[in-house]
């Protein structure tokens, strides 16, 4: 099968292509090819070239509080011409092409109010990277095989490039720097290798509508970085407490308690691992790339 893709040199499109690309084919649509996604007419000159079944469109803007800080600028903003934009201009030549489009969201779109967020709740985007992605979320979702995968926290390992939540905690305990983190927030971890096996399975299965493709287990931030200390041999002194609203002070807005239930596509027969059985294997796969 083939795919035409964005984002396939980030942090997650990266280790996707690296891990199917013994059963798709992959073609890469970015700058690195002469397109720039949210003009139109290049889009739509290499979209309707490509013989691609599928499209996967990874790319976005994800700096969340860069997004905050250009909110007043509205539909003028960076952050909407690539999340909002780029997004209607690919969905509507995929409607007239007939390929099928993957769209990568993001936990993002709730509001945190909720113990934990099905496929069926209504986003409440809070902030305005929330806000663009959910936009972006309204011109799959009505497409004919359409399929939204809302993904959280992904890490992986040895990343290239962007560092992912992870790895910015290895370089903090790393440098013996102290790591303050919320006990009273809850978000969960996901393993970048199994996004990418969901993504293989919900292709081969021709699925659409919305996904969630999170890790198997919710955990604090405190938590999280008292088990990459251990875990990964730093010192676990370094990590301290903090509550969610002193670690937001002055912040983008983001959700307090982001969980995403996945049993969903867990149903289809993908396992999501918790973060321990995660970081077992991310420690494993950079001590192999070492050696």
């Amino acid at each position: 099968m083939n795919i035409i893709g964005t984002g396939l040199s980030g942090l997650i499109g990266s280790r996707i292509v690296e891990l199917l690309q013994k059963d798709f084919s992959f073609e890469d649509l970015s700058l690195d090819t002469g397109v720039d996604i949210t003009d139109y007419p290049a889009v739509k000159n290499r979209l309707q070239a490509s013989k691609a079944d599928w499209v996967f469109h990874l790319a976005a803007y994800t700096d969340v509080q860069a997004a905050e800080d250009e909110r007043c600028q509205g539909k003028e903003s960076l952050s909407w011409k690539i999340n909002v934009d780029a997004t209607a201009n690919i969905a509507s030549i995929c409607r007239k092409t007939g390929k099928r489009l993957l769209y990568i969201s993001t936990d993002y779109v709730f509001d945190g109010t909720k113990d934990a967020y099905d496929e069926g709740d209504e986003p409440n985007p809070q902030g305005w990277y929330a806000m663009t992605k959910w936009e972006g979320e309204k011109y799959v979702i009505p497409l004919s095989g359409g399929l939204v995968v809302r993904i959280a926290n992904p890490y992986r390992a040895n990343p290239k490039g962007k560092r992912d939540f992870v790895h910015k905690m290895m370089d903090m305990l790393g440098s013996g720097k102290p790591l303050r983190a919320p006990v009273d927030q809850l978000f969960i971890p996901t393993f970048v290798d199994d996004i990418a096996g969901a993504l293989n399975v919900l292709v081969s299965k021709n699925a659409s509508g919305i996904y969630h493709v999170v890790g198997g287990s919710a955990l604090t931030p405190y938590e999280a970085a008292v088990t990459i200390a251990r875990f990964l041999g730093y010192d676990a002194s370094l990590v301290s407490k903090t509550t969610f609203a002193e670690f937001m002070a002055g912040r983008a807005p983001f959700p307090q308690r982001a969980v995403l239930k996945n049993d969903k596509i867990q149903a289809l027969g993908v396992k999501m691992r918790g973060f321990e059985e995660g970081l077992r294997e991310l420690a494993r796969q950079e001590r192999e790339a070492r050696q």
